[in-house]
């Protein structure tokens, strides 16, 4: 911790691999920090400091790193509360934290998708359970939970409405191999958080079928454009997507193997069924709910988004990946920017 910061007692909520990271480098950084999980086995490793050593094997936690089963507990005295759960059991966690939540303790979450059946972003769920009094803020971009582990480079960026409470959050995570940045596009931080997911399973599937690695680029740069085009519609700014929410994210999850979203595109490519791959990870994979709700977006808001569309295709079994394939490359040729985009 640097000469002056002040110390946070900050709580994360959700000791999978990405929760116990973030609960680890927090505490490197001086703030007294506790972990809160729901498995009784694993939280006892971390707080007798034998790891977690199912999601994040053969790392090493900081001695001053608390965990606890008990919600309550943990939440007393917070500071900042940071959420850390797939997105499926986000509202959950949140009606869970309310009650216990101490009066002036802002909460941030590093979750990535959307509300399952609803589409909501994360921020109107936050808000809509927290109400307007709470200081929210969504952790987002480049950063696979393995590497923060191990004290790897790495930069995210924290978007709040609020300034001060970015700064806050962004305080506690920034150190020595950490950079925050800070911004106040909550949607578009989030959609990119979430879109990317999806995008990665078509980089991995087309590697999964050797198809090279222009395919690989031409997928990532075009997937970036519906990226784009959908959080024009919606309402989001450009230079967020251009920057660690949007671009970063997905040049990392489309191309790195720590990705659980490329790793199903990858099985996928090779001809393996859904069900088995998704066994084989092992974790929650985002991408086969968020293709869902991106699509749900995307028609109402009348947005073309090609790749998308045929992940969301393979993900239902609806077309083979090589079928998925020939749909896009059979689409009429036309301008690369029909509109501008960053206008």
């Amino acid at each position: 911790m640097n000469e002056g910061t002040v110390r946070v007692p900050v709580t994360v909520l959700g000791a999978g691999s990405w929760g116990t990271a973030l609960a680890a480098l927090v505490a490197r950084h001086g703030h007294p920090t506790v972990l809160w999980g729901r498995d009784a086995e694993a939280v006892a490793a971390i707080d007798s400091g034998q790891g977690n050593p199912r999601y994040l094997p053969g790392i090493a936690l900081p001695d001053g790193l608390r965990a606890t089963t008990d919600l309550a507990a943990a939440l007393r005295g917070a500071g900042l509360v940071l959420v850390v759960t797939p997105s499926h059991a986000f509202a959950d966690t949140l009606r869970a934290l309310a009650p216990h939540r101490p009066e002036g303790a802002g909460v941030a979450w590093a979750s990535k998708g959307f509300e399952p059946g609803s589409g909501r972003f994360l921020h109107e769920v936050a808000a809509g359970l927290l109400g307007p009094d709470v200081p929210l803020s969504v952790v987002t971009g480049p950063s696979f939970a393995k590497e923060v582990a191990l004290g790897l480079p790495t930069a995210v960026t924290v978007h709040s409405e609020q300034a001060a409470f970015a700064q806050q959050v962004a305080d506690v995570l920034h150190g020595p191999s950490f950079r925050a940045y800070t911004g106040n596009d909550m949607l578009g931080a989030e959609l990119g958080g979430a879109m990317k997911n999806v995008l990665a399973v078509a980089t991995g599937v087309a590697d999964g079928m050797d198809l090279g690695l222009n395919a690989r680029a031409g997928l990532v740069t075009r997937g970036l454009n519906e990226m784009l085009r959908l959080n024009r519609e919606l309402g989001g700014r450009p230079e967020t997507l251009m920057g660690l929410a949007g671009m970063g994210d997905l040049v990392l999850t489309c191309t790195g193997d720590l990705s659980r979203n490329r790793r199903l595109g990858l099985a996928l490519g090779r001809g393996q069924g859904i069900e088995e791959a998704v066994r084989e990870i092992g974790q929650v994979v985002e991408s086969i709910q968020t293709a869902d709700e991106v699509m749900r977006l995307a028609r109402r808001h009348q947005v073309e988004l090609p790749i998308a569309e045929a992940v969301h295709a393979v993900l239902h079994g609806e077309i083979s990946p090589a079928e998925g394939l020939a749909q896009l490359m059979a689409r009429e040729q036309k301008a690369e920017y029909a509109t501008p985009l960053l206008g």
